[in-house]
């Protein structure tokens, strides 16, 4: 059999790690292993945090709406129950925008939510 002389692809393998761990604090950007290990630990946090992006986003919009449904006199669980019995399709990012920029709109469909 043919010798295997590793070296070549181990070096790139590492390479590729320790490329990926500049920026890190001490050891953990140039020793392989301790990169390896923070490389990993990283993708770990961004995988969860791409989630976790979702839901703040949501709660920050959520919180935005709130508070122009308190200028409007009304509560925001009365104003998404109003809106989805009406078959008012808005999503909470626009409502949040529309809140924040132009309250008119805003005023508009917070009284066809009210409507009767």
């Amino acid at each position: 059999m043919a010798r295997v002389k590793r070296g070549l692809m181990r070096h790139k393998r590492h390479k590729k790690i320790v490329d990926r761990a500049t920026g890190y604090w001490g050891r953990k950007k140039n020793v392989f292993k301790r990169a390896h290990e923070q490389v990993m630990k990283s993708g770990q946090y961004a995988f969860r945090d791409r989630r976790a992006k979702k839901r703040d986003f949501r709660r920050l919009w959520i919180a935005r709406i709130t508070a122009a449904c308190r200028e409007n006199g009304i509560r925001y669980s009365e104003l998404i129950h109003g809106l989805n019995s009406k078959g008012i399709q808005v999503n909470r990012k626009m409502l949040s925008e529309l809140a924040i920029h132009d309250m008119g709109a805003f005023k508009a469909i917070v009284a066809q939510a009210t409507a009767k």
